[in-house]
């Protein structure tokens, strides 16, 4: 059984490491190009954590995670100046780089890693409702994660400088817009679509 049950793993490696780079590309070209972000505003909307929502539910957390590490690197180097610039993030750099480091990474590893660990627990439930759950809450996730270390990081001085609002709850409106319910919709619908189907792919090779 154990003789059996090894070659079975390697491929189960071999094709999450396989996924995992392919997302972290796709990512990456995304990032670089004007289908991974929709400027509309200050705020900008991403597509980028469809391809982390994909990669929780097909190949889990650790994957999630790794892929939101990748994310947070693009996410970073465009504060930099790099690729395509965000004018927003740039601006957050420019007063605090540290916590702009932190904003770039922090909320999109926990969201890659809170989404594999959603799927994990609903996906013998209700396999329709797993995907289309985890693909919600990825973009949910993202939000939230950024909004709270957003403002815990940063002054409300700051973020008024900004111009996106002149207290709290102003700046919080700014950031949670009908954007946001765009960027969320989006990944539940691709995230849903394509984790179903590549799953059911993977299942037939491994």
């Amino acid at each position: 059984m154990t003789n059996s049950s090894a070659p079975s793993s390697r491929r189960n490696r071999t094709v999450n490491l396989t996924v995992t780079a392919a997302l972290a590309a796709i990512i990456i070209v995304m990032t670089f190009t004007p289908i991974g972000y929709l400027n509309i505003g200050i705020v900008e909307i991403t597509f980028l954590t469809i391809p982390v929502a994909i990669g929780a539910i097909v190949c889990g957390p650790a994957c999630g995670a790794t892929l939101g590490a990748v994310f947070g690197v693009t996410s970073f180097m465009q504060c930099l100046g790099i690729g395509r610039p965000s004018p927003f993030g740039m601006a957050l750099f420019s007063i605090n780089p540290l916590s702009t480091a932190l904003l770039c990474f922090v909320p999109r590893i926990l969201m890659g890693l809170l989404a594999g660990l959603i799927f994990k627990a609903f996906k013998k439930k209700n396999g329709t409702v797993s995907y289309a759950l985890t693909a919600l809450s990825t973009g949910v996730l993202n939000t939230l994660f950024f909004v709270g270390i957003l403002i815990t990081c940063f002054s409300t001085e700051s973020l008024t400088g900004l111009q996106l609002g002149e207290n709290i709850r102003q700046i919080i409106a700014a950031l949670i817009t009908g954007n946001s319910v765009i960027e969320w919709a989006v990944c539940l619908v691709v995230g849903l679509a394509v984790s179903k189907a590549l799953n059911a792919v993977i299942k037939t090779r491994r």
